[in-house]
Order: structure tokens, then C-alpha cells, then sequence
């Protein structure tokens, strides 16, 4: 297995593995280190049916399902993306990590290409550590004592008296949400689990702080949120026909660009489980 970082912050390209075959313990702890390390991989080259790309994210933890989207008939697990070509929208678009809006968000997300524009829809990445390492020690100390109170979008599209299947698209099987949808929070300051070190977790889902209004709450989360997606802090992952990604949630956010009037994106996802989170204190 080879590893080439594509970025300075975070990501890398993994070739010479096969990863449609099961994994021996070598291979897999070696891809989970990697992937606390670049927080996000690219396997190139993955001729993977949906079957075999479940039995490659099994063995990083149990399957999550996914609130608001339905997966694919054949293979619940599986959730199709799909941006057709009269679709404005798209799925994944703005700066997010997944499913903070539960009380146990995802522990990480495979995604695979199926069908690409010939230009466009790649994919923005950004490192929640390295977040968390450039705020002054002044605002590493108040981050600490915070917490978010955080909402799916689908709901918050419900509170605008908007719909999730008219803002994804024609093509996503959506279940709809609404808008007094329970606030979960969490830590600002969250602690990864594996490495133990601090990151800056707040995303898209995240409306206001706990225990303030959201008009008291925006400057700091809009400070914080303009922070993490600062270009030397970000990795762009061009997707190729059969590409894999896999990325963890705890790390990184991720941003699907919307770059492709007209044309046609299908892609494959799933996501693993995860646990409540940790506070990180110095």
C-alpha cells in the first residue's frame, strides 16, 4: 500500500491495494492510522459493486443509517447520491461533517464514484485539528468551555418552509424532517478518540451555542466556521471513475462543490456508526 499526501493540511491518494478483497489486520491498521493522519482517503482504481463496498466499510465499525435519506432498494446500507442534469442543488454542499446532529454522529463515510461530469464535482476538505491548533491559546481556552446545540439541514429547510426534496434534488430518495427537530449538543472543543487530540467541531449543523441566543452566538460560530475552511487549512479531492474515499467524521469537514450545471453525478455512500462525544480539556 502506497500513501501520497495530496495536501499540506490533510488528505492522500492510496494506490497498490485492492480493497474490493477482504482486509488482512495488517491492511486494515494500517489504513485506519493513515486515515487518523490525512483524515481522508482516496483508493484509485476500485472496481467495487455495492455489496463489496459494504464489506469494505464493515470492517471499520457497525453501518448508520441515514435519517432523512433512504437507501437503495437492493441495498439499504447504500445511499445513492445523484445530481441529474435539471437538478439546481446537490447533496453534501456546504461545510459539514456528518450526522452532527444526532447524539451519536458518524464515526466515518465511504463514498464512490459511479458517474462523474466531465468537469467539475470534486470534493473540499477541511482539518478540524489544525482548527482547533491555530486559534491564539486565548480562544482555545474559551472554545473549551462551549458547547453547540446543532440541527440537520433538512430541518432547517423545514423551518424556512422549504423542502429537503426540492433542495437535494429530483433524484434522492428523501424522507422529510421537521422543523422542532430536537437540538443535540455538543462539545466545541471535541477530543478524537483514537489520538486523543483536540478538535474544532462545529459545522453547518450548528445554529447557536448552548446557552446563548443564535444573534450572541454568530459571531463567535461564523468566527470558528470561517476559520476552519481558511485555504492552507483545506485539500481538494478530484474524483475519477472508480475512485473510493473513505474520511473520518471526527477530523475533517467536507464541503460537495456544486461546479456542474446540466450535467449528471451518481455516487455511492456509507456511513459508519459512532459514539457520543468527548469533551478535550488541556
Amino acid at each position: 500500500m502506497k500513501v501520497d499526501q495530496i495536501a499540506g493540511a490533510l488528505g492522500a491518494d492510496v494506490t497498490e491495494i485492492d480493497i474490493s478483497a477482504p482486509l488482512t489486520d495488517t491492511q486494515l491498521n494500517a489504513i485506519k492510522v493513515a486515515l487518523w493522519q490525512h483524515g481522508v482517503l482516496a483508493f484509485r482504481n476500485q472496481i467495487m459493486s455495492p455489496a463489496q463496498q459494504l464489506s469494505f466499510v464493515k470492517q471499520f465499525g457497525e453501518i448508520h443509517y441515514h435519517p432523512h435519506v433512504k437507501g437503495l432498494p437492493e441495498q439499504p446500507e447504500v445511499m445513492e447520491i445523484l445530481k441529474r442534469e435539471e437538478d439546481l442543488h446537490n447533496f453534501g454542499s456546504g461545510w459539514h461533517t456528518d450526522q452532527m446532529f444526532t447524539p451519536k454522529p458518524a464515526n466515518y463515510t465511504c463514498l464512490y464514484a459511479k458517474e462523474l461530469p466531465d468537469t467539475g464535482g470534486d470534493t473540499l476538505f477541511a482539518c478540524m485539528r489544525n482548527g482547533f491548533r491555530t486559534l491564539s491559546p486565548a480562544m482555545q481556552k474559551l472554545a473549551q468551555t462551549l458547547e453547540t446545540e446543532n440541527r440537520s439541514f433538512a430541518a432547517q429547510l423545514s423551518g424556512r418552509n422549504q423542502t429537503s426534496a426540492g433542495y437535494f434534488g429530483t433524484g434522492m430518495r428523501t424522507k422529510e424532517a421537521t422543523a422542532d427537530e430536537t437540538l443535540i449538543k455538543h462539545p466545541v472543543v471535541r477530543k478524537h478518540p483514537e489520538t486523543g487530540d483536540p478538535v474544532l467541531y462545529v459545522g453547518l449543523h450548528s445554529i447557536r451555542l448552548a446557552g446563548f441566543t443564535e444573534d450572541e452566538s454568530k459571531p463567535l460560530l461564523d468566527f470558528w466556521k470561517t476559520h476552519l475552511v481558511q485555504p492552507e487549512n483545506t485539500a481538494r479531492l478530484r474524483w475519477q471513475p472508480e475512485t473510493l474515499a473513505i474520511w473520518d467524521n471526527r477530523l475533517v469537514l467536507h464541503n460537495a462543490i456544486n461546479d456542474y450545471p446540466g450535467k449528471r453525478r451518481r455516487m455511492h455512500r456509507i456511513t459508519v456508526a459512532g459514539a457520543a462525544t468527548q469533551r478535550w480539556t488541556a
